[in-house]
């Protein structure tokens, strides 16, 4: 009887334990990524103390991933250029830093923490998030984060931006070319084929020919001979 009640006590554990809400897991930073919302980041550089730097810009995800090492330390929402004022894809490096720069395109307006990507003013810098791709083609960052993201970088560290709906165009566009090269080349094997046999059929033609002009000049001479 008592080895009843204590195997009843272990069941009893058992399905409240089972019962009981798994404990939180942390999310990785580009897990993190992905759930960000307007305005929001992430920094763990606790993840990578030490190793070159780098960032990843997804324009179509909105976000920016920091990488120290090839380890992902940071992520953040963004804002890049809107319809019409895009901004580049392609890889850059940053090329000036400011802590508080004004720009000399539109109207003097401030932008804190500038990192400069293009000769042609293209920059990331603190600015509005919106939500949504609202800038005149630079890549706004929350302030604290352009700050944080300041204080990491160097002249010449590397920045990627990428455009994963773009990519995924080309990617079609890529695969529509071989997929047409493909069918031209069968075409193309299926046209020398039916030539070779076209060819083949010609000679057996030939012959026939040949064997019957043999056999007619043969009855000929026989008959001439009689």
């Amino acid at each position: 009887m008592k080895r009843l009640v204590e195997l009843g006590f272990l069941v009893c554990l058992a399905a409240s334990a089972a019962a009981q809400p798994k404990a939180h897991q942390k999310l990785s930073v580009v897990e993190s990524a992905a759930q960000l919302g307007s305005g929001q980041f992430v920094w763990e550089p606790e993840a990578a103390s030490a190793g070159p730097v780098s960032l990843v810009i997804d324009l179509t995800k909105q976000t920016v991933v920091v990488y120290r090492d090839g380890v992902p330390i940071a992520a953040s929402s963004i804002s890049s250029g809107g319809k019409g004022r895009e901004t580049p894809i392609g890889e850059f490096t940053i090329l000036q830093k400011e802590v508080m720069h004004r720009s000399r395109t539109y109207d003097d307006a401030p932008m804190p923490y500038m990192q400069r990507l293009t000769e042609k003013g293209v920059a990331m810098h603190a600015g509005h998030l919106p939500g949504y791709a609202a800038s005149h083609g630079c890549i706004r960052l929350p302030a604290a984060f352009a700050k944080l993201l300041y204080g990491v970088t160097d002249l010449g560290t590397p920045v990627i931006v990428t455009d994963a709906e773009q990519k995924q165009k080309a990617a079609e566009y890529q695969a529509a070319k071989e997929d047409v090269a493909q069918r031209l080349a069968s075409l193309h094997a299926d046209a020398e084929r039916a030539l070779a046999e076209s060819d083949r059929a010609m000679a057996v033609h030939e012959e026939a020919l040949r064997q019957h002009d043999a056999r007619v000049a043969k009855y000929k001479s026989e008959v001439a001979s009689k």
